[in-house]
């Protein structure tokens, strides 16, 4: 079964490496995990309505996170 995480983190100016998650991780503000895609969109939705994310200081991701098992083994 996948699961999702939806992560509020903050907004880091380009560096000399562009941003790459690798190797700077953006600061996480608030995470949410949620069981179906529906749910974590609908968590995203509500963070992306915050005044910091519209105001592009913040942003929302959602990642899946596990694996779905297949029904044909």
């Amino acid at each position: 079964m996948t699961r999702f995480l939806v992560v509020l983190t903050d907004v880091r100016p380009l560096g000399n490496q562009g941003r790459d998650e690798r190797i700077e991780p953006e600061r996480r503000r608030q995470v949410v995990g949620a069981t179906s895609r529906e749910a974590a969109d609908r968590i995203a939705t509500a963070f992306a309505a915050l005044g910091m994310v519209r105001a592009g200081r913040q942003r929302v991701k959602v990642l899946a996170i596990g694996r779905r098992r297949s029904l044909t083994g």
